[in-house]
């Protein structure tokens, strides 16, 4: 490896869209809790806080605790962590106190009460929803603020692949393509090749299944649990029936209970692995828990444990168009407004509301175009609706706002 290579290797791609939202906090006593898959590059996001504290002449006030990493890895016991931290405290001012995989620790939550009562600014990493455990999550009601990290996305691959110099395809629309087989993993970006990228995230799903999976999880039937899976992820965005689903396997002769298929979902849902979006009824104004739809956290999640490359662009955009919607802020929602569906109800940081429509292209096909405005016709309401396709001409009619997905996703045009 060159010096350059070397140089490039160590350096650190700031993501700001995380930043930004942390940054307000880092002197707050306020418990700072941030989640993801794994993978999606948490810790890259702690070691840019880091360097920002350190950029502020802080070095001697941060104690950094990387549990995962060699030399940290024997600490499993709350006492080993204290005992850890306080190795490192010299005086009785505020340090920032910075953990990463956290939930390596059984029992943490006392060690971090201790700390947060004492003032102290800290960060905490996990992989999964079992780092806010009940105990946590009761004891500090109101005294921590979770962010939720994702993969890459579009834009941040663009941007990171530019910050590693590597090569990008100057039609953004082959780059795109290429974005939702190779997905957002972060690490990903230093394989040059389709097969090494697709290698390195079927290791993260084993890591995940080891990991968050099968050690905090007792599957008595594990060949039901990939089954389940296989089914949720090659399955991504379309409606989910429990009850179907369920029929299906007692009709394949597969003696199950619908408690058991509900729980391996939780297990995924907890690990990441996928997102729920339940449906959202205009005419009630009521959720309802059922029929809903399954959102893959990225799209090489699928890719890479199918041997078909071919890309389906109706639900990859569909899926692309909820995680962009989800990691900026809005509260997502399948949409049923009468007897048709809307793909999105979103709603936005301010309280409002936006219909929306995604479909790959509606440009020479009018029985596209009329599926795609017809459920707007249904609303009543005066709030904006939008289709996102990756159409290059737009067609606004009806007082539809139609969007070219790549701007959205680069930040050209906003919701």
């Amino acid at each position: 490896m060159s010096k350059e290579d070397e140089i490039m290797k160590n350096k650190i791609y700031p993501r700001e869209k995380y930043l930004s939202k942390i940054r307000p906090f880092y002197d707050s006593d306020i418990v700072k809790v941030i989640t993801g898959i794994r993978r999606s590059g948490k810790s890259f996001i702690l070691k840019s806080v880091i360097k920002e504290l350190e950029s502020r002449n802080l070095s001697n006030r941060i104690i950094y605790l990387p549990l995962d990493k060699r030399g940290f890895k024997n600490i499993t016991t709350p006492e080993q962590l204290e005992d850890k931290i306080e190795e490192q405290i010299k005086d009785s001012d505020m340090y920032y106190l910075i953990i990463d995989e956290v939930q390596n620790v059984k029992g943490f939550e006392k060690v971090i009460l201790q700390y947060e009562e004492e003032g102290y600014s800290i960060f905490l990493t996990g992989s999964n929803s079992y780092l806010l455990s009940d105990e946590i999550s009761t004891k500090l009601t109101g005294r921590y603020i979770s962010f939720e990290t994702y993969p890459l996305d579009f834009s941040e691959y663009l941007e990171m692949k530019k910050f590693f110099k590597k090569k990008i395809n100057d039609n953004i629309y082959e780059e795109f393509n290429s974005y939702i087989i190779e997905g957002g993993f972060p690490k990903a970006i230093e394989f040059d090749d389709l097969s090494s990228k697709q290698l390195y995230t079927k290791e993260i799903i084993k890591e995940i299944i080891n990991k968050d999976v099968k050690t905090r999880n007792k599957i008595k039937n594990k060949a039901l649990f990939e089954r389940v899976q296989s089914y949720i992820i090659n399955n991504y965005t379309s409606p989910f029936s429990l009850k179907v689903f369920y029929n299906s396997l007692v009709d394949a002769g597969i003696n199950v209970k619908l408690t058991t298929i509900k729980n391996y979902i939780e297990i995924l849902k907890k690990a990441k692995i996928v997102y729920e979006c339940n449906r959202f009824d205009l005419k009630s104004k009521k959720s309802l828990l059922r029929d809903q739809k399954y959102y893959l956290a990225d799209m090489a999640l699928y890719f890479s444990t199918n041997v078909d490359n071919n890309l389906n662009y109706g639900p990859s955009l569909e899926n692309i168009v909820y995680l962009y919607l989800v990691s900026n802020g809005y509260q997502v929602s399948v949409g049923r407004i009468g007897n048709f569906e809307c793909d999105f109800i979103v709603r936005k940081q301010n309280g409002d509301y936006a219909y929306i429509q995604v479909a790959y292209t509606i440009t020479g096909n009018e029985k596209v175009k009329e599926r795609e405005y017809r459920p707007f016709r249904e609303i009543r309401d005066g709030y904006p609706r939008y289709i996102i396709s990756l159409d290059v001409l737009r067609d606004q009619q009806e007082g539809v706002h139609h969007i070219n997905a790549i701007d959205l996703f680069l930040g050209k045009v906003i919701i």
